[in-house]
């Protein structure tokens, strides 16, 4: 099977999955919303709030790593939202264990394959800093190896220049007040 075949098969079980299981988890947290008092459009409101805040939580939370940001609250959040969905598919099943399994079917493959899906990022490495030079992602130094230092060569010492961050362009004075033979003070004075 080529590689594109593969592909769109995956597609298509993905989509068909998707499809059953979001109308089931849909129709249950609809069902139970209409069941407890709430207007058919309300509980439509409802189960797309439900469903769709779980994966909305998953792109958001799959975008958070790759920026290196927190993700602690987007993940409880993510959970909240996933158990409300099981809890509505669990509450309007059959009071039994094999009816509370079958019925929460839906809703955790339908999380499952948000997080497979989510979770099938492609590995690139992190752009370097703008000030640091770009690095070799594709050579990598084991910890194990132990490399000799290189011979010392008498040299004359070198003084290394000192740090200097440009300032921004805010800050600086016009050019036009700058004199080139004396040194700068560039703040807020008071």
């Amino acid at each position: 099977m080529t590689e594109r075949t593969e592909s769109a098969v995956r597609l298509v079980i993905l989509l068909a999955i998707g499809t059953m299981a979001g109308a089931a988890a849909f129709t249950h947290v609809h069902d139970l919303s209409v069941a407890h008092g709430q207007p058919h459009w309300i509980g439509w409101a409802n189960a797309v709030a439900v469903e769709l805040m779980a994966i909305y939580l998953g792109l958001e939370l799959r975008a958070r790593r790759r920026a290196c940001r927190p993700v602690g609250l987007v993940a409880a959040l993510l959970v909240a939202f996933a158990l409300l969905s099981l809890a509505a598919q669990v509450a309007e099943a059959e009071s039994s264990v094999w009816g509370w399994i079958v019925a929460a079917v839906p809703s955790l493959a339908f999380l499952a394959l948000v997080k497979v899906v989510l979770s099938n990022a492609p590995a690139t490495p992190p752009a370097p800093e703008p000030d640091q030079p770009p690095v070799d992602w594709a050579y990598e130094v084991s910890e194990d190896v132990v490399t000799e230092p290189e011979p010392q060569r008498p040299t004359e010492p070198v003084v290394p220049a000192p740090a200097v961050r440009p300032a921004p362009a805010a800050v600086l004075p016009p050019l036009s007040v700058v004199q080139p033979n004396r040194p700068q003070v560039v703040g807020i004075i008071r």
